[in-house]
């Protein structure tokens, strides 16, 4: 079952698809910049022991985002 959900709410080791930003998301433009479009596959690696950052691939690259932008990205997500 698909769901929309933020990034920062999807298992480590799982796929989903982005689906947009969140309307509060202050920084889209830059999470663009980065390659994080909608559309795209991403794959959460893993959470740094403290909980924050969190690496993610995306587009062939391991890229570290704070917990704080992945609640801003949602993407939809299969269980």
């Amino acid at each position: 079952m698909s769901s929309v959900r933020p990034l920062s709410q999807v298992p480590p080791g799982a796929e989903a698809q982005i689906r947009g930003f969140d309307p509060l998301c202050q920084e889209p433009h830059r999470l663009r910049e980065m390659g994080l479009l909608p559309g795209t596959t991403i794959k959460l690696v893993r959470w740094a022991p403290l909980g924050d950052p969190l690496e993610v691939k995306v587009r062939g690259y391991h890229l570290s985002l704070r917990k704080a932008q992945a609640d801003h990205i949602e993407v939809i997500y299969s269980d």
